[in-house]
């Protein structure tokens, strides 16, 4: 299907400010990665401007082969040990009160980077007791004992996106399972109820609206706390094709209704993104 010229909602604003060269050499000091420029991500310009990223661990290749995702899936690299350090540190020098940690998935790691997330979120808590901890998590294929691994370190927010709505997973992202991301979800809750969990859902794939309120259904069936929706962009022409650019008065209708779902807090917006201001949900927690 043929997709128009980007409506004027979707124009971005590319003035950046020095803090982009100054965070950009921080990464590179402490050879870490983030999400933000490896997932080719729209806001990374105004989120660097304010010397704020999502780190993403367990290197810069993916085990799966999601067909929205820009992340790079060749040869899989060596967990780095000193990450967890590096990680800890960078957010230290950058003052960080809220931090995000994501990760490629590796499905070729015994425990799926579970461990690794977790030595990271202890690096982090040791560095400064006070940061708010928020991650990003792989479905870790399900594995309960993975996840617990996690949990333990208590994170004050587990994040873990559906991404799309079920009828569009083989086509989308064909190596995931809605109901394992689902379950992964509530049995957060299950190990730590006082851990607050967090999804997220992008719309323009040839999602119907109906599908996307079920979805936000099931989010909180599962104890779901915050909800992003934002507009599917195509890195490349070799990524799944928008199918609809969706109005942001549509935007605002799924955010009313997940309010009155019952999420306590919802980021929606053609420009949202699962980290994207991340640190404003917690004045809802």
């Amino acid at each position: 299907m043929k997709v128009q010229r980007k409506p004027s909602w979707l124009r971005i604003n590319l003035s950046q400010g020095r803090n982009l060269d100054d965070l950009e050499n921080l990464i590179k000091k402490y050879s870490l990665n983030t999400v933000c420029k490896e997932a080719n991500c729209p806001n990374r310009m105004e989120c660097f401007s304010k010397k704020t990223a999502t780190f993403m661990i367990l290197g810069k290749e993916c085990s799966r082969n999601c067909k929205f995702c820009n992340v790079s899936h060749k040869k899989l690299e060596k967990v780095d040990e000193k990450e967890p350090e590096n990680v800890a540190n960078a957010a230290l020098e950058l003052k960080l009160k809220h931090v995000v940690i994501t990760s490629v998935t590796r499905d070729d790691l015994v425990d799926g980077g579970a461990g690794h997330f977790a030595k990271v979120i202890k690096a982090v808590k040791l560095n400064d007791p006070k940061i708010i901890i928020e991650v990003l998590i792989p479905d870790f294929k399900g594995d309960n004992k993975a996840l617990s691994k996690v949990v333990k370190e208590k994170p004050e927010v587990i994040n873990h996106n559906v991404e799309t709505v079920p009828r569009l997973y083989q086509n989308v992202r064909p190596m995931a399972i809605y109901e394992r991301s689902l379950q992964l979800l509530k049995n957060v809750k299950i190990m730590d109820k006082n851990i607050l969990t967090k999804s997220g859902i992008m719309v323009g794939l040839g999602e119907k609206e109906e599908e996307v309120i079920e979805v936000l259904k099931d989010l909180r069936k599962v104890g779901c706390d915050f909800l992003t929706i934002g507009q599917y962009l195509a890195p490349s022409k070799n990524h799944y094709s928008v199918v609809e650019y969706v109005h942001p008065q549509i935007f605002e209708k799924y955010k009313k209704e997940a309010f009155q779902l019952g999420f306590r807090y919802v980021a929606s917006g053609p420009f949202v993104r699962s980290s994207y201001h991340a640190s404003e949900a917690m004045k809802y927690s």
